[in-house]
């Protein structure tokens, strides 16, 4: 039943897509994000939907009279150039034929990406874009909370096998990622019984990352609920819910995942955490060995045997920043801190230009928690080989998208209205004081 389903949306789904190549990118995201086909049991699991869905959105593309052009802004000039500098890399591969391998599919993921950023601009294809993300995401987390309740904290969360999110810290950081993007639509809906819903999918999104078991989680809610506090509007309210909340939830766990999460504090004494030192390790002792870095997937006992301090423990790195140094050297880990900056200070911009502007309320919220996502898969990202995740950089396409608009609307004043406000308010203080 499952395979029927989910094969008559998808099919069912073409004309539309070929009508509005926007549709076409919603539902690649998806596909892609949540890869529902994993849900099925049958003919489904097989079928190559998201090639079905590339091709069509692209002939889409192709025949539609909407606008085509890539934006051309800073993020997506240095996402560019981030794909252009791993095209050189994969030729020096160290690897040759698992690295072309691992080419095939990144590339397919970037080049989407790309497609998203030109088919996503406006308001309602923003918000739709954020809600198939949460959706996505969200089932997960639920799927998963519920689990962790029927378990009582004892078994892990795990997700869709052969994902990038079937591995148990990867569900537990996309879940992270996606909570923020909750709250906003959360904040952004008049309907009641929208807001129990999300309100519901937030705490079990969030008991089903503490229910993986994962550290580098704990650490990444821990960041991201401190940065959403500190951005509240509402800090004693907010701080409040997150104070009764939090001990429920850790009070909730069973003693053995407090043993885990109590390795955090000894990681010297834990096989798990030293595995990915040496993989730290034998990634910038290759990049330094090699201006181009390995090329793609480098986790190999030759490799190891060459640049790790102890080459019989062979570990994926691990780590993003670690993962981008291995695999495409100083420049890459450049270029890829620099699209992460890049990102964050169009979230800055469109913060600032939409502050005190009710109309724009709407893209003042999307850029404050795309902030917070952005914390948490910073922190979270710093423990897991996610440099693919194709979640950030969907949530770049929509931050893209959303100051392109901010900016028509809300265009920045000049430098002589900046000093005439300036002034005014000056003189205004003024005025109060006895």
């Amino acid at each position: 039943m499952r395979d029927i389903l989910i094969t008559i949306i998808i099919l069912g789904s073409l004309p539309f897509i070929l009508k509005s190549p926007a549709i076409g990118g919603l539902m690649w995201v998806w596909v892609s994000v949540m890869n529902p086909h994993t849900q099925a049991w049958g003919f489904a699991t097989h079928l190559p939907f998201a090639f079905i869905i590339a091709i069509a959105t692209m002939l889409s593309l192709m025949v539609t009279r909407e606008p085509k052009s890539l934006p051309l802004t800073p993020v997506s000039v240095l996402l560019l150039l981030f794909v252009a500098w791993m095209n050189v890399t994969a030729l020096f591969a160290l690897l040759p034929a698992s690295s072309w391998m691992q080419w095939n599919k990144v590339m397919k993921i970037m080049l989407m990406s790309f497609v998203i950023m030109m088919v996503i601009r406006t308001r309602r294809d923003i918000v739709r874009l954020i809600w198939v993300l949460v959706g996505s995401l969200g089932y997960y987390g639920v799927k998963g909370g519920i689990f962790t309740i029927r378990s009582g904290g004892t078994e892990r969360v795990w997700g869709p096998e052969d994902t990038f999110i079937g591995d148990n810290n990867a569900l537990a950081l996309a879940l992270i990622i996606t909570i923020p993007l909750m709250y906003y639509l959360q904040q952004n809906t008049d309907r009641r019984w929208v807001r129990h819903g999300l309100s519901a999918a937030m705490l079990l999104s969030a008991l089903a990352a503490l229910g993986s078991y994962s550290r580098g989680g704990l650490l990444a809610i821990a960041a991201m609920a401190l940065f959403m506090w500190l951005k509240s509007d509402r800090k004693l309210v907010l701080g409040a819910l997150l104070g009764a909340v939090a001990p429920l939830l850790l009070a909730f766990m069973p003693d053995r995942w407090a043993e885990r999460m109590d390795t955090i504090n000894t990681y010297q004494d834990d096989e798990s955490a030293i595995g990915r030192l040496n993989a730290w390790r034998m990634a910038w002792n290759l990049a330094r060995d090699r201006f181009p870095g390995g090329g793609f997937d480098v986790s190999d006992g030759g490799i190891f045997a060459r640049y790790a301090p102890n080459p019989m423990d062979v570990h994926a790195a691990h780590s993003i920043y670690f993962q981008v140094l291995g695999e495409h050297g100083f420049v890459g880990l450049f270029l890829y801190l620099a699209l992460g900056i890049a990102t964050w200070r169009t979230a800055g911009a469109i913060i600032r230009r939409t502050r005190g502007q009710p109309e724009l309320r709407w893209a003042h919220g999307l850029a404050t928690m795309s902030q917070a996502s952005l914390i948490g898969f910073a922190v979270g990202g710093a423990f897991l080989s996610l440099l693919y995740f194709d979640m950030p950089y969907y949530l770049m396409a929509a931050l893209i998208a959303t100051r392109i608009i901010v900016e028509r609307q809300a265009p920045a004043p000049t430098s002589r209205q900046a000093r005439g406000k300036a002034k005014a308010e000056a003189r205004a203080a003024i005025a109060e004081q006895p």
